[in-house]
């Protein structure tokens, strides 16, 4: 009897293979790193190799089966999720013409153009996609239209990446409108395309593929798909989605008003309400989520993760040593050590990732202030610390943010993803907030998620509901400290008036932004 679920899940730096228990129980994961190629002709491309990332993915996916000595023909069903905005064109015989990862920045050109063309034509996309230009698909086909003509005039059909695994193993293409919607070019009310939108902006209309719902079984594992993974032929496959939503859904976040905070290069908030209702403003994102009928309002901060890993390697090298002597994290042992900094880090603040502006999404120079030279207070532990708790602060302008728009904000936060394996990062949430932090066992939720949406597919979960009560578990919650708090809402004052400050010397040219979307 087939007693397993596996889930394929392409992310920004790595594809990895899981194998779950029908209970949730991780039973195995092979992940290989991949990188996109810049194309030194086009500053800030990055090119996403179909053919050896492929290679990569057969090779997590026969890996995980030989690890866990699990039979293939004890896999139940597949599904796939992947990082979202990044995008596939291809030809009439479903080949591969061109893809780009979502960190791919070649159309800032493209993108003032559209804002040339009708500068009110993006906050009409807005209010009818939830997306701005800053990280959707409408300049990218531009920038192809202009440059590659002749890959744009052979495009028969565009794709994501999670639609990209089901059609290597199955031949079957269709887009699901978690990671759809986030082209810009799909209706939130729908969750249909948009081709009139396409039109407007000077695009083809004729190269959008069917919409599939999230968890529908579409397919099975076609002879080439098994030739290429050792998966036997027949296998059904289930649509997937984008890797936040379905983060949600194996962090057991699947109802209207909970929230999820996802941590890892980018941390997202996510918060689900049962109708698609844009900002006036076009401030937050709006997705729609994996599950049908509901919704996410969206707020990213950009590269938390990627800040620690910037301070871990360039001025940690003494705890990297000490975490290959001794089998633990890195972090874990910088945690440590930063625990015994005060809440407040004696006042010294940072600045990374400010509060999301989607229609005008600009972020400061990085920046240390307020810090005195007294190394016993102001040491490296101090200067992380602060790195930690900038992060939750922006949070809990994100929870701020949302609650404008939605009206409310929910009573506690799940946080999932690689920061939650730090207790002092969730605990810091939890004091900044003011709200109860859960963290689940599973932290890497995302193919959790994916796992669940293939046992319902094939009818091994009654609901959803029955499934996410099965296999999500939770590892432990923090409650929020009342004395940090007092500190914390007195830092996060400072906070949002320092940040403006930073983002008006940036627009001075006296300070360089951390980074700033395509045409502004």
């Amino acid at each position: 009897m087939a007693n397993y679920l596996m889930a394929v899940d392409a992310g920004t730096g790595s594809v990895r293979a899981v194998i779950f228990s029908l209970d949730g129980v991780q039973m195995g994961c092979v992940q290989r790193e991949w990188s996109h190629r810049e194309d030194p002709r086009w500053p800030g491309s990055m090119d996403f190799d179909w053919e050896g990332c492929w290679k990569l993915t057969c090779g997590c996916i026969r890996g995980v089966l030989e690890a866990t000595g699990i039979a293939p023909a004890d896999i139940a069903a597949v599904s796939t999720t992947s990082m979202r905005e990044g995008i596939l064109l291809y030809d009439q015989d479903g080949n591969e013409l061109w893809a780009c990862s979502n960190v791919d920045a070649r159309s800032g050109a493209q993108a003032a153009q559209l804002k040339q063309l009708d500068p009110n034509l993006e906050k009409e996309i807005y209010l009818r996609s939830g997306q701005t230009y800053a990280l959707g698909a409408l300049p990218r086909l531009l920038w192809v239209r202009d440059h590659l003509p002749q890959v744009y005039e052979r495009t028969a059909a565009l794709g994501m990446f999670n639609d990209w695994l089901i059609r290597k193993l199955t031949g079957r293409l269709a887009v699901e409108p978690s990671n759809g919607c986030t082209t810009g070019i799909m209706d939130l009310q729908s969750r249909s395309w948009l081709p009139e939108i396409a039109a407007k902006c000077g695009l083809r209309s004729d190269i959008f593929p069917p919409v599939v719902e999230c968890g529908t079984r579409l397919a099975a594992v076609n002879a080439k798909g098994s030739a290429d993974t050792g998966l036997p032929e027949g296998i059904p496959v289930v649509v997937g989605g984008g890797d936040c939503q379905l983060s949600a859904i194996g962090a057991g976040a699947c109802e209207p008003g909970q929230a999820a905070l996802f941590g890892g290069s980018f941390w997202q908030y996510e918060f689900n309400i049962d109708a698609p209702r844009p900002d006036p403003d076009c401030r937050i994102r709006v997705n729609c989520h994996a599950v049908p009928g509901l919704w996410q309002y969206e707020a990213l901060a950009f590269n938390p993760g990627l800040v620690t890993r910037w301070f871990r390697d360039g001025f940690c090298q003494n705890e990297i040593e000490e975490a290959r002597r001794t089998g633990r994290s890195s972090y874990e042992l910088m945690d440590e050590r930063a625990q015994d900094i005060p809440a407040g880090c004696y006042g010294m603040q940072c600045c990374f990732s400010g509060a999301m502006n989607f229609i005008d999404w600009r972020h400061a120079s990085p920046t240390f202030t307020n810090f005195l030279l007294e190394p016993k207070k102001f040491n490296k532990y101090t200067f992380y610390r602060a790195i930690l708790e900038n992060t939750a602060l922006l949070t809990r302008s994100h929870i701020e943010l949302v609650h404008e728009a939605a009206g409310c904000e929910p009573e506690q936060l799940i946080v999932a993803g690689g920061a939650a394996k730090s207790p002092l990062w969730s605990q810091i949430v939890a004091d900044v907030t003011g709200k109860p932090v859960t963290v689940p066992v599973v932290k890497e939720s995302t193919a959790l998620g994916a796992a669940i949406l293939a046992g319902v597919g094939v009818g091994l979960y009654g609901s959803l509901g029955e499934a996410v009560k099965r296999t999500v578990k939770w590892e432990q919650t923090f409650r929020p400290n009342p004395a940090h708090k007092t500190v914390y809402d007195a830092l996060y004052d400072n906070w949002r008036r320092l940040y403006p400050a930073q983002l008006a010397l940036c627009g001075q040219g006296v300070t360089r932004n951390m980074w700033i979307a395509p045409g502004l």
